[in-house]
């Protein structure tokens, strides 16, 4: 009998409001545990990710377990905690706050300075108006445009299909 596989795990990062708990609680199959409290700071929400979003799904019978991140830089020693030994990591942004996307920048290099780790940048809120869209949020991060997909978190389908698109990215990089 051959063991159980080890789950594989897909951490979702970005700034406050991004729609990380949004993000795991559309693709989780299970109820998502969320570590949420009142904000201590006027983050423009009452409430906030103090440790981490926790859900699971499975992918063509494997377990993949996802994380979403707390946003605020205060919490950042989480970042690196959760993407040691991780597949992937989703850094959304609100494509309508751009005022946001330093703190994502510097969110994505402090994570990949520390762990090799392949990722996606998700723009989030593409069914809002005046949103960024996908091609200018590659060029303000200055990567590639197959590396920016945008998406509305809300949605089953978005959700697949950045995960899809991430793991394309991390089993054939060549291609991108």
């Amino acid at each position: 009998m051959t063991p159980p596989q080890a789950p594989l795990k897909l951490v979702v990062a970005g700034p406050v409001g991004a729609g990380k708990t949004t993000f795991v609680q559309t693709l989780s199959e299970t109820p998502v545990i969320a570590t949420e409290a009142e904000a201590s700071e006027d983050i423009g929400k009452r409430h906030t990710t103090v440790a981490f979003d926790f859900g699971t799904l499975t992918l063509d019978g494997q377990a993949v377990h996802l994380y979403g991140t707390p946003g605020q830089e205060r919490f950042n020693f989480m970042w690196e905690v959760l993407c040691e030994g991780a597949l992937g990591l989703v850094l959304l942004v609100a494509g309508d706050r751009p005022q946001d996307f330093a703190h994502a920048r510097n969110i994505l290099e402090f994570i990949t300075s520390r762990v090799a780790v392949p990722f996606l940048i998700g723009v989030t809120r593409q069914d809002q108006p005046r949103v960024w869209t996908p091609s200018d949020v590659a060029l303000y991060f200055d990567l590639p445009a197959p590396h920016v997909t945008g998406l509305n978190a809300t949605e089953p389908g978005d959700a697949r299909r950045v995960l899809i698109r991430l793991l394309e990215l991390t089993l054939h990089p060549q291609s991108s």
